[in-house]
């Protein structure tokens, strides 16, 4: 008897054919229809052209003639960009829907290989910019014909000693398709294919395992579910290390590609540069949070305790310390109070994230077979912003739903404030409105509490937060340094060198009084950040800043609140470190993390006393 027939009906994962419409984004916003899109690929993809868009050529040689010509230029590879990527943001939201869907599927295939050939077909536009002297390059930035694309000029001439001849730049764009197939590969693996054993509770009763609901169990109650879904999970991966250590190793050669051909010193320097930001931000977290491991090593000890157990294993860090309270909900009821949470930004911000989360349908919000695991935040210039959730009701599923929220606001005021070329925030500020969001929530719900049970309840939350969030993608970020610095080096990847220090890592970061499965050394096998080129960092430099930015807001500091907005509102017109001034945070220091961790300790000292 398979797991899904053993299983009761409503737990039952689902076909998406059988998820209410108004459940499911509404990717009918974007285009009514695939036979909408593939009108909209036959006027922009032209997939049966060589070259797809034969209007760029001439300008190969015209661009150089005056500003004017140039700024033609701009707009036209802009516009064209902007339709390609409404086409491609309607098919991976529909791909992501059921990643086994085979129109989906290739619908999929088809939008990144023509993006790629746009990539190909554009190769050549900044190295024949680059090609003229500093000083002419400083007159063209400065002329007034240009000046709407000012900031987009300074950023492509500080790529000058990176940027490769345009024959060079030609050919490594022709490969980029195929240097994207380790990190399509694991996500074919993760979401679609990987089978895992039911879990198995104290009562002998099986429960199907997925993604979606493994994070459910690691905080169930029931200490044998915890068990049974950590060791279930870890064993799948365990199952494919070969294969899974090969794909890492894809991607990170891909990443030494890149680093070697545009001559940085290093993959972490390639991965930081065009956004400015030094590496020192990224080893000064990693000092910053090793500093303070003790505060983790010491909130091990306090749950422990409060756990009553002889050992504390990895798979106890989610389990409720307050057992007889259950802060979960309904995803009505999650909207209301997400909603009510942003209060403090002004009705005009709360009425557009009512909207979305309730009549609009920005959110696809339940778990069907094949779903695309996690949950995203999504969308383009021209679109809604798209929240994928697999909401289950429980307090993590609350706030991962306000957390994608804060996402799409900052998408959204980011898009409605900015041209095209300055809509895209950067990503090392991608986490800050997320982790923003998650904070004013906690507040919120802390100010309803009315017992300390609740408020016990809902400090562990916080603290679980921040231990996952700043601490966890801390030592993420270690690890990942360490693959990149291994690459560089020529040492050879294997499930053991991987399994080893992954395993290390997690023994230095818990301690001693935290007994390290054996399981977690495979964890590394399923974490698809490992495939973003160096983006972990960003979620603990993120909430770092959120919660600055959180506490000045809220605590009333003048003109906060509308510096706040203002960075929401800024998407990439000022560098991203520019950004985070605007709003008033620093992040060249390491003041923001070392406040962050004090929090931490706080938080753990006043749980510890809550519940002694």
């Amino acid at each position: 008897m398979s797991a899904a027939e053993i299983l009761e009906p409503e737990e039952r994962t689902r076909n998406r054919e059988e998820i209410p419409v108004e459940d499911r984004w509404n990717v009918e916003a974007l285009y009514p229809s695939w036979e909408s899109w593939e009108e909209g690929m036959k006027l922009w993809g032209r997939e049966k052209n060589e070259p797809h868009w034969p209007e760029i050529a001439p300008f190969r040689s015209q661009w150089s003639q005056s500003p004017i010509k140039l700024r033609e230029l701009i707009e036209l590879l802009l516009t064209i960009d902007r339709e390609l990527t409404k086409l491609y943001t309607y098919a991976h939201l529909r791909h992501d829907e059921d990643v086994g869907n085979d129109a989906a599927k290739g619908a999929y295939s088809r939008i990144m290989s023509l993006l790629y050939s746009f990539r190909q077909e554009t190769a050549w536009v900044e190295p024949e910019i680059l090609q003229l002297s500093d000083d002419n390059l400083k007159q063209l930035i400065n002329d007034p014909a240009l000046a709407p694309y000012k900031l987009h000029l300074e950023k492509i001439v500080r790529q000058k000693p990176h940027t490769l001849s345009a024959q060079e730049e030609e050919l490594l764009a022709l490969c980029g398709n195929s240097l994207e197939t380790a990190q399509k590969a694991f996500g074919a693996l993760n979401n679609a294919d990987l089978k895992f054993f039911p879990v198995v509770d104290s009562k002998g009763k099986e429960r199907e395992l997925t993604h979606g609901k493994y994070q459910l169990y690691l905080r169930d109650k029931d200490r044998k579910v915890r068990e049974c879904a950590f060791k279930n999970l870890h064993q799948a991966f365990s199952s494919h290390e070969n294969t899974l250590c090969e794909l890492i190793n894809g991607q990170i050669q891909r990443h030494l590609i890149e680093m070697r051909a545009r001559k940085f010193s290093s993959c972490l320097d390639a991965a930081l540069f065009p956004h400015q930001i030094d590496t020192s931000v990224y080893t000064a977290l990693i000092q910053a949070v090793r500093k303070h491991l003790p505060s983790l090593h010491h909130y091990v000890s306090v749950r422990k305790k409060l756990m009553g157990v002889p050992e504390l294993h990895l798979y106890d860090l989610y389990a409720p310390l307050v057992n007889d309270v259950d802060m979960g909900m309904s995803y009505p009821e999650a909207s209301e109070q997400i909603i009510d949470s942003v209060a403090i930004l002004g009705k005009s911000y709360q009425e557009s994230l009512r909207k979305g989360l309730t009549s609009e349908r920005w959110v696809d919000r339940y778990e069907n077979i094949r779903k695309r695991s996690g949950a995203y935040s999504s969308g383009c210039y021209d679109s809604m912003p798209y929240i994928l959730m697999n909401y289950h009701g429980s307090y993590n599923d609350v706030m991962t739903l306000t957390h994608e929220a804060g996402h799409s606001m900052h998408s959204l005021l980011s898009r409605s404030h900015q041209p095209y070329q300055y809509a895209q925030y950067s990503i090392f500020v991608a986490e800050v409105a997320s982790t923003f969001h998650e904070e004013l929530l906690f507040r919120h719900l802390l100010a309803q509490t009315k017992t300390i049970e609740q408020k016990a309840f809902l400090i562990n939350q916080k603290i679980d937060d921040i231990r996952a969030t700043l601490l966890r993608q801390t030592m993420f970020a270690e690890f990942e340094l360490q693959l990149h610095e291994w690459a560089q080096k020529g040492v050879p990847f294997t499930p053991a060198l991987l399994k080893d220090a992954y395993l290390k890592l997690n023994q230095e970061y818990f301690g001693n009084e935290m007994c390290v499965d054996s399981e977690v050394e495979i964890e590394w096998a399923r974490i698809p950040h490992f495939y973003y080129n160096f983006y972990v960092y960003q979620y603990a430099t993120g909430i770092s800043a959120a919660h600055a930015l959180a506490e000045q807001v809220v605590s009333g500091k003048e003109g906060a609140k509308e510096k706040y907005l203002q960075f929401l509102s800024a998407g990439c017109s000022l560098y991203p470190i520019d950004v985070l001034n605007l709003a008033g945070v620093d992040m060249r220091t390491s003041e923001p993390v070392e406040a962050a961790m004090r929090r931490f300790k706080a938080l753990v000292d006043e749980l510890e006393n809550l519940l002694s």
